[in-house]
């Protein structure tokens, strides 16, 4: 495997893994942008990256506010009644045991109360507890691969963006060499050396490699701001790209006897913490039949006056303290089939592990063979290249020394832009195989 790429790849990860957060990034990059620049930007900018960490802080809240049941949960309460009609109790006569109805209390009531109340068993709150650093755990992968859906999606557009940019050059080197060409032409047509095609052939060609480098001018305008959207770059900022076509060249290589590993890549991983959590919910529900215990206490304040100006002139205190048990005895089979439900979820969950080992090791192959055949085009189209360059060179003094007509030399002139345009690119597709490789290796990581 190329230890550089890698490497590379590795240190970006590790830096930005410390705290993405805390980093001070500016809103704009230097004048000459290059790919670590850009992956570093997009980390930090990239919105589904930044909702991803603002995710890992709501789950740590969550987390915190189930928590939050097993500290004990203090309440106040006041209350002010004034009775337009008291109620009346049927009381027995002292002397004749009749029952008489007779009016008991005051007209005006003021009650205010605190209590507490400690949760000392619930399952609720031990199912918190139990999955806390799982949620976390959930959400900070969960941010590692956006991480690294941004790290892949930015590489693309930026070797998509550089290879138009590098076709642009090629056609410029390929115009200018055709403008010599057609002043040649027209120089020795005027001299009677040659006909008038010569210099009609000459200017087809110049016209045709004009046109062509005028669409790929156009496309690069457009690459760029895919580039800035995914990297969360601000779309009317400034952005150059810079690159160094030798150390592309370099990056091709790659370790192909890797045997591939479904266990390194991140989707894996998310897949066995949410079986973590469909494991505890199971015990969840298999502890329904648990009791519900917790302890309280109460203090009130209670005033109690028929004249509403002397309402709080005298209180009636009263306190008490007590033990909750709610013990569930009969739910319709609720338990039961709830209990079933999530051991069934976690079967599913299992079999959702056995498609993606198969996806992996598909995708793998698949990208595998890819690279393979792409990196074997490339060598081949950079073979080409040098031929074509040498074929150019040998006709074009052929033709100056008056062996070879113009055909040959705009025959020529065609396969050596021809050879140098695929290069760049079957080395943008060996590139993004690569990224491919890379991927369903799991070798990308944060």
């Amino acid at each position: 495997m190329n230890k550089t790429f890698i490497g590379f790849l590795f240190a970006i990860g590790w830096f930005l893994s410390i705290d993405v957060v805390a980093q001070k990034t500016t809103d704009s990059l230097a004048k000459q942008a290059y790919l670590a620049d850009c992956i570093q930007y997009a980390l930090g900018h990239q919105p589904v990256v930044r909702q991803s960490i603002i995710d890992q802080d709501i789950a740590e809240r969550t987390v915190q506010s189930a928590l939050a049941a097993w500290y004990p949960q203090i309440s106040a309460s006041y209350n002010l009644l004034h009775y337009l009609k008291l109620p009346v109790t049927l009381i027995p006569n002292a002397t004749t045991g009749e029952k008489q109805p007779v009016s008991l209390g005051a007209a005006n009531t003021s009650t205010a109360s605190l209590s507490v109340t400690q949760s000392i068993f619930n399952r609720d709150v031990l199912l918190a507890s139990r999955t806390a650093d799982v949620y976390r755990t959930q959400a900070t992968q969960t941010t590692v691969k956006n991480k690294i859906d941004v790290v892949v999606n930015v590489s693309k557009a930026f070797y998509d963006l550089i290879l138009t940019q590098r076709q642009v050059d090629i056609l410029s080197q390929d115009i200018a060499r055709l403008q010599r060409s057609l002043q040649d032409a027209t120089n020795q047509y005027q001299s009677g050396i040659v006909d008038k095609t010569d210099p009609q052939r000459a200017k087809i060609a110049l016209n045709n490699s004009v046109a062509q480098r005028k669409q790929y001018r156009d496309l690069i305008g457009a690459k760029y701001q895919t580039l800035k959207q995914l990297m969360g770059y601000p779309p009317n900022s400034q952005l150059a790209v810079s690159y160094d076509t030798l150390q592309l060249a370099n990056e091709v290589a790659l370790d192909t006897m890797l045997l591939v590993n479904p266990q390194n890549r991140i989707e894996y991983q998310l897949l066995q913490t949410q079986g973590r959590l469909l494991d505890a919910n199971v015990r969840y529900n298999r502890w329904s039949y648990l009791p519900s215990v917790s302890a309280f206490g109460n203090y009130n304040l209670l005033y109690q006056n028929s004249s509403f100006g002397q309402l709080y002139s005298l209180s009636f205190p009263n306190s008490l303290i007590g033990l909750t048990l709610a013990l569930p005895i009969f739910q319709g089979g609720r338990r039961i089939h709830q209990t079933k439900i999530a051991e069934l979820q976690v079967q599913r969950l299992n079999w959702d592990l056995v498609a993606l080992t198969s996806a992996v090791d598909a995708e793998y192959a698949t990208a595998l063979a890819n690279y393979k055949g792409n990196l074997a085009n490339y060598l081949a189209l950079v073979e080409n290249q040098q031929l074509a360059e040498d074929v150019y060179r040998v006709i074009n003094l052929q033709y100056r020394s008056g062996i070879k007509t113009y055909l040959d030399v705009t025959i020529a002139e065609a396969d050596l832009r021809t050879a140098r345009l695929n290069v760049f690119n079957a080395l943008y597709q060996v590139l993004i195989s690569k990224l491919d490789v890379q991927r369903a290796l799991g070798a990308i990581q944060f």
